[in-house]
C-alpha cells in the first residue's frame, strides 16, 4: 500500500510541521477585536446629526446640533463613540455658526470640539455643508457661492492641519432637489432651471473645496456621501418622467468625477441653464486627493410607484448591495457605507445587521468597501417629514437616544464591533498601507 504523503510528513515532523501560518507572517487573526485605529483597519463610524437648512422662507434654521443638544453635550457626545469602541466620526461643524462673511469667522465652538476629538484619538470625518448656508450667503441659487465656500475650506484645513477625511458637501442631489426642485429647504423653488443651478453651483463648490484642501493636504481624503435611492414604476408603460428622475439622481456624481452623462441627462442640463462652458469645465477630470464614493442608503430611499401615482416604500428590492454595485460600476471608486438606520427603534438591531451582511457581500465580490457607518450617534429630529416643519418629533434612530442612554441598536453595534472590529480595510489589506503619500492622478488602465 502506498503510503501517503502526510503520513511522511508527520514521520519526520511529528505534528506535520503545518500549523497553519504559525511560522508566518500573519497569525491567523479571524479579525475579531474592537477597532485599534491603525491605518489598516476597516473604518466603523458613527455620526452626529448636523443637518442646518433654512425652511418657511428662511425664517427658520433647521440646526439639528441644536435640536439633539449637541452644542450642550458635545463632550458627553465625544466620551460615547470613543466608548463604543468607535475610531471614525463623521462630524459637521456648524457653517452658518462659524462662517460670519468673507474672511470672518467664529471658532469657539469648533475649537473646543476639534480638539477634543483629537485628545480622544478620534478620526474626524469633517463635514463642512450638511444642506445649509450662512444667511448672508443667501441660498444656492448664488453664484458667488462656490468662491466663498473654497476660502471656508482653505481656512477650515489651515485651522486643523492634522485632519485628513474630509466630505466638502454633503448629498450634494439631495440638497438640491430639496432646494430648488422640492421647494422644502432654503430658496424653495421647485423649477428644473432651480434644481441644475443649485447642483451645479454645489458641485463646483465641492471642487474648488476640495482643491483648497489638497493645496494644504495633498494626501487628502475625500468621502464623498451621497444618497443611494431608486424610483420603481409598476407600471405596463413606464413613463418618461420617472426614468428621467432615476437618471438624476447620478447627475452630482458625473459633475464631480467627471463621467459624461447620457444624452438626454446632457440635453436636461443645458435646457436647465447649463452652458457649454461649465459642462467642459466639469468633465476636465476628477478633483484631487484619494476619492472614496460614499452611498448613504436608507429603506424610505428606495420605492415604488403605483399605477394610481401613489408611493409606497421599497426598501431592500435593490438595497444598498445592489444600488452601489451599480455605482461602483459606473465610477470606480473605493466605496464607503456613509449613512443608515431606520426609524424604528425595535427594527434597528436587525437593519444593522442586514446592512453589515450587504457589506460582506460586496467585499466578497472583490468590490473595496472601506467602511461602514451607522448614522448617527442621537437620535434626530423632525426626519420623518424631511425637516419641512418644526415639530419636534424625535425619530428614534440613534445608537442613544436624547438621554443618552443606549438603545437596543446601540448593543448590537458593539457586539459587531467586537466580532469584526480589527477586519482590514480591504481583504488581505495587511499587503498594503495607508500612506502619508500625496494623492496622484489615476488613469484607468
Amino acid at each position: 500500500m502506498t503510503q501517503s504523503f502526510l503520513d511522511l510528513i508527520k514521520a519526520k515532523h511529528g505534528d506535520g510541521l503545518y500549523a497553519g501560518d504559525e511560522y508566518g507572517g500573519a497569525r491567523g487573526h479571524d479579525g475579531s477585536g474592537l477597532p485599534t485605529g491603525s491605518d489598516g483597519n476597516f473604518m466603523f463610524a458613527t455620526g452626529i446629526e448636523c443637518s442646518n437648512p433654512t425652511i418657511d422662507n428662511g425664517r427658520i434654521r433647521r440646526d439639528l446640533l441644536e435640536e439633539c443638544g449637541h452644542y450642550d453635550r458635545w463632550q458627553e457626545d465625544l466620551h460615547l463613540v470613543r466608548d463604543m469602541g468607535l475610531r471614525a466620526l463623521r462630524y459637521g461643524l456648524p457653517i452658518h455658526r462659524i462662517f460670519l462673511g468673507p474672511g470672518k469667522y467664529d471658532w469657539s465652538f469648533a475649537d473646543l470640539a476639534m480638539a477634543e476629538i483629537k485628545r480622544l484619538e478620534i478620526v474626524p470625518i469633517l463635514d463642512l455643508l450638511h444642506f445649509g448656508l450662512p444667511d448672508w450667503l443667501g441660498d444656492f441659487q448664488n453664484p458667488d457661492f462656490p468662491l466663498h465656500f473654497a476660502a471656508y475650506c482653505d481656512a477650515v484645513a489651515e485651522r486643523y492641519p492634522w485632519v485628513r477625511y474630509y466630505t466638502p458637501v454633503n448629498e450634494i442631489y439631495v440638497t438640491a432637489r430639496s432646494s430648488a426642485k422640492d421647494g422644502v429647504w432654503n430658496e424653495q423653488l421647485k423649477s428644473d432651471r432651480a434644481f441644475v443651478t443649485a447642483i451645479k453651483h454645489l458641485a463646483a463648490a465641492s471642487i474648488l473645496g476640495n482643491q483648497m484642501i489638497a493645496a494644504r493636504r495633498p494626501d487628502c481624503i475625500i468621502v464623498q456621501s451621497e444618497s443611494a435611492e431608486y424610483i420603481h414604476e409598476a407600471r405596463a408603460t413606464p413613463s418618461r418622467e420617472i426614468a428621467l428622475v432615476n437618471k438624476q439622481r447620478l447627475i452630482s456624481l458625473d459633475l464631480l468625477y467627471a463621467h459624461h452623462p447620457d444624452g438626454e441627462i446632457c440635453q436636461y442640463l443645458y435646457d436647465g441653464g447649463m452652458t457649454r462652458e461649465e459642462y467642459n469645465w466639469f468633465m476636465a477630470g476628477e478633483p484631487p486627493g484619494y476619492q472614496i464614493m460614499g452611498n448613504d442608503y436608507y429603506g424610505r430611499n428606495e420605492r415604488i410607484i403605483l399605477p394610481g401615482g401613489e408611493l409606497c416604500p421599497a426598501q431592500d428590492v435593490l438595497g444598498w448591495y445592489q444600488i452601489t454595485s451599480d455605482y461602483y460600476a459606473r465610477y470606480k471608486k473605493p466605496v464607503m457605507y456613509t449613512e443608515t438606520n431606520v426609524f424604528e427603534a425595535d427594527e434597528a438591531p436587525t437593519w444593522l445587521w442586514k446592512q453589515w451582511i450587504n457589506v460582506l457581500r460586496m467585499r466578497a465580490d472583490g468590490v473595496p468597501v472601506l467602511g461602514f457607518t451607522w448614522y448617527s450617534l442621537i437620535d434626530q429630529v423632525d426626519w420623518d417629514i424631511g425637516l419641512a416643519e418644526k415639530r419636534g418629533t424625535v425619530n428614534e434612530c440613534g445608537l442613544f437616544d436624547m438621554d443618552r442612554k443606549e438603545r437596543a441598536v446601540g448593543t448590537s453595534y458593539r457586539d459587531l464591533l467586537k466580532e469584526f472590529g480589527q477586519i482590514t480595510i480591504i481583504p488581505h489589506g495587511e499587503m498594503f498601507e495607508l500612506t502619508r503619500i500625496p494623492a496622484r492622478l489615476k488613469v484607468e488602465v
